[in-house]
């Protein structure tokens, strides 16, 4: 059973995104919703919550300074920002800690496929986003400690492969994928997938 809190000042975003997660999101879901940031950062801290899906706008907003406070009330709490903002500004949000950025004028099947990557990989960016975020840094850290598994798994989450995608590929199990995963990241001293990809990057 996941906990979803949708978070948005608007009754008709609340309820179409809920009924869309209902009645097609491949998970159990129990749906709770905020109207106003006060409520949102309430309900945070009396109720663990595998996701929340809150719009920068919503009444009483402290924009950015949200994600942190929010996350400090459950530091594994996943935050994906859904807004009608441009993606230069969910990257803002990102770096802040939010694990994703979609546009309220996403398709079904994009906040589908958003909000499943979320509770799969932990994070979800567009094709552009991850762009412009690898874009932003030319910070580059020396893969060079890593074994020969550890490279080969690294390459491939730079190119956008999940854990489910690696483990089918290597014939590993996710278990063993996420243990490399922790790995790579400690030696190469990121902290999300956007970090290694600047690293990738910076390889080519």
């Amino acid at each position: 059973m996941k906990n979803i809190l949708i978070a948005d000042g608007h009754y008709v975003v609340r309820t179409g995104t809920a009924l869309v997660i209902e009645t097609k999101l491949p998970y159990s879901c129990e749906i709770d919703f905020a109207e106003t940031y006060t409520e949102t950062r309430e309900k945070v801290s009396k109720r663990a919550y595998d996701l929340l899906i809150i719009d920068i706008d919503i009444p009483q907003s402290i924009f950015k300074a949200m994600i942190k406070e929010l996350k400090k009330k459950q530091k594994q709490l996943k935050i994906l920002i859904f807004s009608t903002y441009d993606e230069n500004v969910g990257i803002q949000y990102v770096e802040e800690g939010a694990a994703g950025y979609l546009n309220k004028m996403a398709s079904e099947e994009e906040i589908l496929t958003a909000i499943s990557a979320v509770f799969e990989e932990g994070y979800y960016y567009t094709v552009d986003m991850m762009k412009k975020l690898v874009m932003q840094s030319a910070d580059s850290h020396s893969v060079d400690r890593l074994s020969k598994r550890e490279l080969q798994i690294f390459k491939l989450l730079a190119e956008g492969n999940g854990n489910i995608e690696i483990s089918n590929s290597l014939n590993l199990k996710m278990s063993t994928i996420s243990t490399y995963k922790k790995k790579i990241f400690e030696k190469l001293q990121v902290k999300n997938i956007v970090d290694l990809v600047r690293i990738y990057d910076d390889m080519h």
